[in-house]
């Protein structure tokens, strides 16, 4: 096999940096504790457009194959029913924006895959071994990281290492664990193409893959993500059923499994000597599946079936749920289904929901074919190793919603790029679609940093700087965030006294995420308008969570009752009607 790095340079540091420095990042502020790495991805791929460019031909929004025109049309119908919702479904703009910049960051970054495909030559190779070397690179150091959340936690500060929450899990600096594991995953993906590539280093040292690969794996258990564990699984069928591998990365792959219960064994044994929590045990405990999620989609199928024309609305899943009666309900609170198929047809309804599906499958299954019919050759194991980028983080999403957060996103949006982009390089045309994807990259380089000084307005309610105004100033202040002002609603709706103000605040932030917090807050608004059959629903829906704190406002009922009361505040009396949560908005 003739080796690619003979001809492609160095790594472009770009599509390195992007890959690499997002997931690292620790430091966060209140309330978001990933929002600085989504916009760390968000401008490292702006600047990887803007200076690291490709060639100037190739596929543009409206050219490309037709598996391309599918995905951007997938994208694209994504778009308008997030930029549509605040005007359909009283979705707020700041919510809508989040998402349309997210989605347009995404079509941007499909295209610049798509010039970074078998089909170029030039600067293309050493673009695809920097996206590479930033997968390895950040899988390798978030494993480090993990290694001292469970070995050496009092080493973990916050803002060079996260705290893990988890006993015995390592979460990475994303401070999750499946997101620690998908990150893992990739990063052997990565590895197995820098060893076949050469790239790892002379090929007189067949033992590097496999070290890497079980050190990967290692995190994997250390994290007990059963989805990593099932990514393990995949690894493994890759390595037995792709036979153009060669032998070396395909016993490395088949062995992951062996890799898994080596690893397992070791932190087992670790555990019962030390006496230290060893998560991944705990969680076989648990059982396969979890019963939360199972509920989540039942209750997700119910409402697709109460709204299967239209669905919910673009980013309503949250209120739609909560505000709808489910006495089985899982008692947290959810603000996704945790299954991307799902979550589309509950948002979108039928109609749309199967085209956008049915798009994104013909897109996954072109990108399939196209792995297996590309030409022998390092540039074919290229496409390969893409495909199975994205079908990690699509086994992810069939179980969460990874693809909601950049760092996940625009990674895989490349990798599908790449997937889809043409085996031979087009007649050269006008460096039309190059000038855009620099226009682009401006515009996420820009446009993440305007969101950091925007997102800083929220964080004063939350942590007041030295002299800060006050707190009524600072929420109303944060109110005119484009980006997150419904964060800065949250506080209004739980701080002002209960009222109108109050009520519009807390209807507007239920759009995002509910809480106990909220709805107590919600309820007492409701009725302090006078709304009070509105307000004895809202606090129906909160019993039904079960919540300690909720039960704890509640108590008042059963003491008033003893007493022999017959007056009782409204919380303590059920509603006349039931609302549909599009009454409650």
């Amino acid at each position: 096999m003739q080796s690619m790095s003979q001809g492609q340079g160095r790594p472009a540091w770009g599509p390195l940096l992007a890959t690499a420095l997002p997931p690292l990042l620790a430091y966060n502020l209140t309330p978001s504790a990933t929002l600085f790495n989504q916009l760390l991805a968000l401008g490292a791929w702006g600047a990887a457009l803007l200076l690291w460019p490709v060639a100037s031909g190739g596929p543009s929004l409206r050219g490309g194959g037709a598996a391309m025109r599918a995905a951007v049309l997938a994208l694209l119908l994504l778009l308008g029913s997030a930029l549509l919702s605040p005007w359909l479904n009283d979705l707020p703009m700041s919510l809508a924006w989040q998402a349309g910049a997210l989605l347009v960051a995404a079509l941007l970054v499909l295209q610049y895959g798509a010039r970074v495909g078998p089909g170029w030559s030039g600067p293309a190779p050493s673009l695809w071994a920097g996206f590479c070397w930033g997968l390895l690179a950040a899988g390798l150091l978030s494993l480090l990281i993990g290694v001292i959340q469970v070995f050496a936690p009092q080493l973990a500060d916050g803002n060079l290492i996260a705290r893990s929450g988890i006993a015995g899990r390592a979460v990475g600096n994303l401070r999750q664990p499946n997101h620690l594991a998908s990150l893992l995953m990739w990063a052997c993906v990565a590895a197995v193409w820098l060893s076949a590539a050469g790239q790892l280093g002379r090929r007189s040292r067949p033992w590097l893959l496999p070290v890497l690969l079980f050190a990967l794996v290692f995190g994997v258990v250390l994290s007990a993500s059963r989805t990593g564990m099932l990514g393990v699984v995949l690894l493994a069928l890759w390595g037995l059923l792709d036979r153009r591998l060669p032998r070396a990365e395909r016993w490395a792959l088949m062995a992951t499994p062996l890799m898994l219960a080596l690893s397992w064994a070791v932190l087992s044994g670790w555990s019962h000597a030390s006496g230290q929590a060893f998560g991944a045990e705990s969680r076989l405990a648990e059982g396969a599946g979890s019963p939360s999620r199972l509920a989540i989609l039942a209750n997700a199928w119910t409402l697709l079936k109460m709204h299967p024309w239209t669905g919910v609305g673009w980013g309503e899943f949250n209120l739609a749920w909560t505000m709808t009666p489910f006495p089985d309900r899982p008692v947290a609170f959810f603000d996704h289904t945790h299954n991307i198929v799902m979550q589309l047809l509950v948002e979108l309804g039928w109609p749309l929901g199967l085209l956008v599906l049915g798009l994104l499958t013909w897109v996954l299954f072109a990108a399939w074919l196209g792995s297996r019919r590309a030409p022998d050759g390092e540039l074919a194991l290229m496409r390969r190793c893409a495909f199975m980028v994205v079908l990690m983080i699509g086994l992810h999403s069939l179980l969460e919603y990874p693809l909601w957060y950049a760092y996940f996103l625009l990674p895989t949006l490349f990798a599908l790029g790449v997937c889809l982009a043409p085996e031979h390089a087009p007649a050269p045309r006008p460096a039309v679609g190059a000038g855009l994807l620099k226009m682009g990259g401006v515009l996420m380089l820009t446009g993440s940093a305007l969101a950091v000084w925007d997102y800083l307005r929220v964080v004063d309610i939350y942590r007041p700087p030295v002299k800060a105004a006050s707190l009524e100033s600072r929420i109303e202040r944060g109110q005119g965030s484009v980006f997150f002002a419904t964060q800065a609603d949250y506080a209004a709706a739980t701080t002002w006294i209960p009222g109108p103000l109050a009520l519009e605040a807390a209807q507007r932030t239920a759009h995002n995420l509910i809480d106990v917090r909220l709805m107590v807050a919600w309820a007492k608004s409701l009725n302090a308008s006078g709304d009070v059959e509105r307000a004895r629903y809202v606090v129906a829906r909160l019993r039904e969570f079960r919540s300690k704190q909720g039960e704890e406002w509640l108590l008042e009922c059963e003491a008033l009752r003893e007493a022999g009361i017959r007056d009782l505040p409204f919380q303590c009396e059920p509603a006349a009607r039931d609302f549909g949560y599009r009454e409650m908005r």
